[in-house]
């Protein structure tokens, strides 16, 4: 069964339908015609060039963002290191990348964007909380909706032992695949695929994360959940224009969410494409 436990008081900083909306910080559309999606991420597949030159690999700006992270309330080290580590600019656009390690998302194609520093780590902290990732020490199998351009799959897999990501737009699918590979990035296996099914496979997961947000969060998703696991999904609010973060935990007397910050994703949707 499902119960709907009070919303927590911890991390980070609760919704309600009397606060107003935090910015938004995930996904955004783009209001470009199909065909010339296409095209445009066709181009962005086929670039090859690392942004240079701009003193984006030294440490200190990376340390920067990590800075304001802790300070807005991420509190678990292996993951503030793990934004240390991972180089976000190696993930966007040549023309893009001295925005990197600002607090903002970033157009990578086909209307979709990666989504702010801040608003992935909020996801993230929320899976460290859960029951399993707390007894382990880190996020154990985890299964990410909704790979994009891999900065986050980058993340998880410095955060988990086992990483499964799923992308449903091919031309995204195979950006994030050369981004990871050019990073050597191991332990992370890349499925093309519908993610509102999941991926039974590999199933149970003890940690599942969504970037796109739909009117309720799949059964499928649900069902491959392990005991002890958590999910983490923005979903649609009722008074709310965007969603929410849901956060999802299964006990062994059933289902229990919590509702964290309001956030903007792009509509979670079925197929491939």
């Amino acid at each position: 069964m499902t119960n709907d436990a009070p919303r927590a008081k911890r991390f980070p900083a609760q919704w309600s339908s009397g606060s107003k909306p935090a910015a938004p910080g995930g996904t955004a559309r783009n209001p470009l015609r199909p065909q010339a999606l296409l095209h445009q991420a066709a181009q962005d597949a086929a670039r090859h060039v690392v942004p240079t030159g701009l003193g984006l690999d030294n440490g200190p700006m990376r340390e920067r963002m990590v800075a304001r992270l802790r300070s807005e309330g991420i509190t678990t080290a292996s993951l503030l290191a793990a934004f240390a580590a991972v180089p976000r600019h190696r993930f966007v656009d040549t023309a893009l990348a001295i925005q990197a390690y600002e607090d903002t998302s970033l157009p990578i194609g086909l209307g979709q964007t990666i989504s702010k520093p801040s608003v992935v780590a909020r996801q993230l902290q929320w899976l460290f909380d859960g029951a399993n990732a707390s007894k382990q020490g880190h996020l154990g199998r985890t299964l990410e909706i909704g790979t994009g351009c891999g900065y986050q799959t980058a993340l998880l897999a410095r955060l988990a032992p086992t990483v499964i990501s799923i992308e449903r737009l091919q031309p995204l699918h195979q950006l994030a695949r050369r981004h990871l590979d050019a990073l050597g990035v191991p332990g992370v296996r890349l499925v093309h695929g519908d993610g509102r099914v999941g991926h039974p496979p590999n199933a149970p997961y003890d940690s599942i994360v969504a970037a796109a947000g739909g009117e309720a969060i799949p059964e499928a998703w649900l069902a491959q959940l392990a005991l002890g696991g958590r999910l983490v999904a923005p979903t649609a609010m009722p008074g709310l224009a965007g969603q929410a973060l849901v956060i999802v935990d299964r006990t062994p007397d059933g289902f229990v969410r919590q509702v964290g910050e309001s956030v903007t994703f792009v509509p979670l949707k079925s197929g491939i494409g």
